[in-house]
């Protein structure tokens, strides 16, 4: 789903929540889940005019899921590992955006390359 406006994000998040009730995602992981790519999609659009988001269902095992992927063709994060720090920004947003997203999530990726775009993956497993 290509996300370029604000309001591309409500869709998006409204598509997230029936995957979640599909594969069924309690109240407060489907909230975790939809609070985190919530978050992606607006630093997409803020730092990178937009991008692309992909929501599939995953499992493993019995343990079903959600995989979210998030790519932008942005100016790319020159220093990840600091991105990934409490309290860092470049903007003028409190910080909590990249760090905060990875507590509210199973497992986190993060991929970027200056001048070439940035990519994030998430998964929230049913259960955890």
């Amino acid at each position: 789903m290509t996300i370029t406006r604000e309001v591309d994000v409500i869709p998006f998040r409204n598509r997230l929540k029936e995957y979640a009730v599909k594969v069924g995602m309690s109240l407060v992981n489907q909230t975790k889940i939809i609070t985190a790519a919530s978050e992606l999609a607006r630093n997409m659009l803020k730092y990178a005019g937009g991008g692309n988001a992909v929501i599939e269902v995953i499992s493993k095992g019995r343990e079903n899921g959600i995989k979210l992927i998030f790519i932008d063709k942005g100016p790319g994060i020159p220093d990840v590992k600091l991105a990934m720090k409490d309290g860092f920004s470049t903007g003028k947003s409190l910080g909590l955006g990249l760090p905060g997203t990875k507590r509210l999530v199973s497992e986190f990726d993060i991929q970027s390359e200056v001048g070439k775009g940035t990519t994030v993956t998430v998964i929230k497993w049913k259960n955890g």
